[in-house]
């Protein structure tokens, strides 16, 4: 029989379709084609992106050769940096002006189509510069909000293979981490505790949904998974910003992530698929009651009617299947690259302008 799972933070009900159930060689990924155009993000071709907002150097100039990682402004961007809110009305309705910043975090100098591609010194370069964006734009008095994601694969949005992810900011909170930061409010009101830390210390407990565990993140298939091999890699410390984060943590993390998306990546055969940073805004402080945490998405399924319609999801591989066969699967070594650690604490960057 089916069963209707509750997720415990936001109240969505999920359908965990047993009857469908599908091993993962069951979904077809379409073959990547390789394009032929001059890619804009490898090392070489700087001119062809905007001026770098922020760089990690090894050696040479800005906007030139010598980086690791790279920050410029999204070429098409959906919010612009320029500008006042300009709140007002409009009849019944509310509007504002498009202000925000749209930034590109080129993660790689070279050609790789994705994050397990890397190596972890890499991977930890890319959460530094993810913590340094917060960091910065967070002065922005404008700005209350920071929505960290990557897309990979047509299928999840990607318009380029090159490996990044991007940054929008936002004048106002998105309504999904509104939902979340509600429900967490109202179980914290209720028993006094943070109900991210609840869930990772029963998941650690169950372990039957764990798919990977270290001393600082626990990383899991929900229990109401949307999705299939749907995985969320939670902070085991409590904390609401990520750009609070330590470095032993970061560290740690990024061996956390070069694990959950080689894993994924082995597993399913290279899906396309979505991660989205969630964490608190700006304008609050520390919270008792959330809790940041990282979703990773593959996109094995579609979204129809029924789902569009009623808000529930459809999910054909109960996440305790899930996370039995992620476990046991190894993440490749990236193919070529020769294993360079860098020390644990943060990298020295070389800014080039603020936005």
């Amino acid at each position: 029989m089916p069963e209707l799972r509750k997720d415990p933070i936001v109240g969505r009900w999920v359908i965990i379709a047993h009857e469908r159930a599908r091993r993962p060689h069951d979904f077809k990924v379409e073959p990547r084609e390789a394009s032929s155009r001059v890619c804009p993000f490898c090392e070489g071709n700087e001119g062809m992106t905007p001026p770098e907002i922020l760089a990690y150097r090894d050696h040479g100039d800005a906007n030139g050769p010598g980086w690791r990682v790279r920050v410029v402004p999204n070429r098409f961007p959906a919010l612009t940096i320029e500008g006042e809110l300009e709140k007002r009305g409009d009849g019944m309705y509310d509007r504002m002006a498009g202000v925000g910043a749209h930034e590109v975090i080129i993660e790689s100098p070279s050609h790789h189509v994705t994050t397990a591609a890397l190596p972890e010194s890499a991977v930890r370069d890319v959460l530094w510069v993810y913590r340094d964006r917060l960091v910065d734009l967070k002065r922005d008095r404008r700005m209350v909000h920071g929505m960290l994601f990557k897309n990979v694969g047509e299928n999840a949005g990607a318009s380029l293979e090159h490996v990044h992810s991007q940054l929008i900011v936002t004048p106002i909170v998105p309504i999904s981490v509104w939902e979340e930061m509600t429900g967490a409010l109202e179980f914290y009101n209720y028993r006094g505790r943070c109900i991210y830390c609840d869930m990772v210390r029963q998941e650690t407990g169950e372990e039957k949904r764990v798919v990977l565990d270290t001393p600082h993140f626990t990383a899991f298939c929900p229990y109401a998974s949307r999705f299939p091999f749907e995985t969320w890699i939670v902070p085991k410390s409590h904390e609401s910003h990520y750009e609070n984060i330590g470095g032993a943590a970061l560290h740690d993390l990024g061996r956390v992530m070069h694990q959950v998306l080689g894993k994924l990546e082995q597993a399913l055969d290279s899906p396309s698929y979505n991660y989205i940073v969630h964490t608190a805004p700006f304008d609050h402080s520390e919270l008792p009651h959330y809790h940041w945490h990282i979703e990773v998405i593959p996109r094995l399924t579609k979204v129809a009617g029924f789902e569009w319609g009623s808000g529930f999801y459809i999910n054909p591989v109960p996440p305790e299947q899930a996370a039995a066969f992620l476990r046991e699967v190894e993440a490749a070594s990236p193919a070529g690259v020769a294993p360079r650690e860098r020390p644990a604490g943060r990298p020295h960057p070389v800014a080039s302008g603020t936005p």
